[in-house]
């Protein structure tokens, strides 16, 4: 797969779009620090004000970073390699297993049994897999502390399919900001 570009018209729906969800907590961060209501920050020093949308767009350059991490690490899941994750990222093969260096599995021993460990937005989770049907299962504790499993009985046909339902576990129990 080629790097993808989008049309003019794609990239002010996008810029649109992120701005509009932007805008909430760029007033959320200037409320917190200014002491004034969300509907008053507007009419703050605009220099505090723009500060306070700069850090809210670092708040998302942060998020974005984890579900890109998150999105090679699924494509690597399912058997994409570095080179693969490269061309779409516009780099190349060594320049994505830097950006990424957890994202392509290692080959594992032939015949190879047991569980591992995978750690994504601040909590962790175990995958272990069944010695007699094969089949892969997961446990989890959210960075909220919230601790989750597979539903009693629900064995997973691959370990990525497993990893895959407890990140998804993960992402809904990340830490609430203080």
């Amino acid at each position: 797969m080629a790097s993808i570009e989008i049309t003019p018209e794609e990239r002010a729906e996008l810029t649109k779009a992120l701005t509009d969800a932007l805008t909430p907590l760029a007033a959320a961060i200037r409320s917190r620090q200014s002491g004034l209501s969300a509907a008053r920050m507007w009419a703050a020093d605009p220099l505090e004000v723009t500060l306070s949308v700069l850090a809210a767009w670092k708040v998302v350059d942060t998020e974005v970073k984890e579900l890109t991490a998150l999105a090679a690490a699924t494509a690597g899941s399912y058997g994409a390699n570095y080179e693969q994750l490269g061309t779409v990222w516009g780099m190349t093969r060594q320049g994505a297993r830097k950006k990424w260096p957890d994202a392509v599995p290692r080959p594992a021993a032939a015949g190879a049994r047991g569980g591992s460990s995978i750690e994504l937005f601040g909590g962790t989770a175990e995958l272990t897999q069944d010695q007699r049907s094969g089949g892969w299962a997961w446990t989890a504790e959210g960075a909220d502390k919230t601790r989750g499993a597979a539903e009693d009985g629900t064995w997973y046909a691959t370990k990525e399919e497993a990893a895959a339902h407890a990140g998804a576990f993960l992402r809904e129990h990340v830490a609430t900001l203080p």
